[in-house]
């Protein structure tokens, strides 16, 4: 045998030698969405080496549209910002004292909402991906883990969101015993700017109230409906031609906070009224006889830019068609032009409760860990908050220690304790962060709803500093 091919053959034994040590040592996290790309972001900042596998471009999905991390494929909210009196805004507070790439991106990219956090949907899905690309202890790999990852992957994260391709959804059933949940999560249109008739909406938040960091309360765009157009508006939506779904998808319930407008529409004419398109709060100054119109259509900014508007709450099943000509009824949107159109999309979530343990492992085989939406949270903070805690549970283990689970009076322990522990496996369903996951706290008897509110969040801060401490960040 020649020298070059002992030295081939050497080379090939080294090859295999560092591929089963980075297998070994490595944390692979399967799905680059909102909580795989902050799972890799905090494991990698621990000095973690981190492999991202994320199927597109290679397989496409039914919702998305590019091939970045963290793509926003629904809303462009985060939702409220407001950390002293809001579950949500808390979670975010917590989350930037984290180190969360989501929350720095979001912060980076965000654009006027009011009180709540919303983004440029590309500029942030773009920056997510550049960042993690440039990270030194992070390579991502576009191919699909068709399956079970394979048993030499000792630590692996399963961050698939809602849209998990069909062969991993059936290889964790299989393993689980358990059929995944699943349900309809719909798209909301958007509109170019350019085209709403600014004679007929007005900017205007409700209540002409600003958000937490300045404004001057008229960041949403608003287009008024008098009576007689409201119900004749109720009832196309009831009437318009739907999307068909397959026969295995036809009982798949809805999420009660995700439900197409009009699926909401056939609950009651008045449920829209006071519901998405209720009018309290906001004055048509454009009106002459009466202010207050019967229902109103907001519309959010949905870039940086301004040039785009999301139609809020308006995610819907109606085909394209349909959409384009319902919509126009609603004054200011007759000459409408829509960037994008509604959708819909298969959600699937695993039964939590059930099937994992304390720290988002699986009971079946603890090398797996879930997180984001398809462990059963339910919005983009949310499932990257879950994906923040998984990322930083599996480094603790691949650097030799134990999962540090964060108190349950934080917003992410409280979630954590609901996915986990806290829900009723019988009845589980997703679940934004709300104050009433949290354990009461102690308050005079006769205080107000906010005083309390502040006497969590309050709470929340100081224990999870005193949980976020004991973690040491790299970068």
């Amino acid at each position: 045998m020649s020298i070059k091919v002992n030295y081939l053959l050497a080379s090939a034994g080294q090859r295999l030698y560092f591929h089963a040590m980075k297998n070994n040592s490595s944390l692979h996290i399967i799905g680059a969405g909102m909580a795989g790309s902050e799972a890799a972001w905090q494991a990698a900042n621990l000095g973690v080496q981190v492999v991202l596998h994320e199927m597109r471009p290679v397989k496409k999905t039914d919702a998305h549209q590019t091939d970045y991390c963290a793509e926003l494929v629904c809303s462009n909210s985060f939702r409220s910002d407001d950390a002293e009196y809001n579950a949500v805004g808390l979670l975010h507070e917590e989350m930037r004292r984290a180190n969360s790439l989501i929350m720095t991106m979001g912060d980076k990219h965000k654009v006027p909402a009011g009180s709540a956090l919303a983004v440029d949907r590309d500029a942030f899905a773009e920056d997510v991906t550049k960042t993690l690309q440039q990270h030194p202890n992070i390579t991502i790999e576009r191919d699909e883990v068709a399956g079970l990852p394979p048993v030499e992957w000792q630590q692996v994260l399963i961050a698939t969101g809602p849209l998990t391709s069909p062969a991993l959804s059936a290889a964790i059933r299989e393993l689980s015993g358990e059929d995944s949940l699943a349900f309809f999560d719909a798209i909301a249109p958007i509109v170019y700017k350019e085209s709403i008739d600014f004679s007929k909406a007005w900017f205007q938040s409700r209540y002409d109230k600003s958000g937490p960091h300045g404004g001057d309360g008229k960041d949403y765009i608003n287009c008024p409906l008098e009576k007689a157009e409201y119900y004749a508006f109720i009832d196309a939506l009831i009437k318009g031609e739907k999307t068909e779904f397959k026969e295995w998808e036809k009982d798949t319930p809805y999420f009660e906070g995700c439900l197409p407008i009009e699926v909401m529409a056939e609950r009651g004419a008045e449920t829209l009224r006071w519901g998405p398109m209720k009018s309290i709060g906001l004055i048509n100054p454009n009106a002459t006889e009466f202010p207050r119109p019967w229902a109103v259509v907001q519309l959010r900014q949905d870039n940086k830019l301004g040039t785009l508007y999301n139609m809020v709450g308006f995610q819907t099943k109606l085909k394209y068609a349909q959409q384009t000509e319902i919509f126009r009824m609603i004054p200011g949107l007759e000459n409408a032009e829509f960037a994008r159109l509604g959708g819909i999309h298969r959600n699937t979530f695993i039964n939590s409760p059930k099937l994992l343990d304390g720290s988002l492992r699986m009971k079946a085989q603890p090398r797996l860990r879930f997180a984001g939406q398809i462990t059963g949270c339910e919005g983009y903070v949310e499932s990257a908050a879950v994906g923040l805690m998984a990322g930083r549970f599996a480094a603790a283990e691949i650097l030799g220690g134990q999962p540090n689970v964060p108190p349950v009076t934080t917003a992410m322990g409280a979630l954590l304790n609901h996915i986990t522990t806290g829900a009723e496996a019988e009845t589980f369903q997703p679940m934004n962060v709300n104050f009433g996951l949290f354990p009461p706290v102690e308050a005079p008897p006769k205080i107000g709803s906010r005083e309390r509110k502040k006497l969590y969040t309050a709470r929340a801060l100081a224990d999870f500093d005193g949980w976020i401490k004991d973690w040491k960040i790299a970068a």
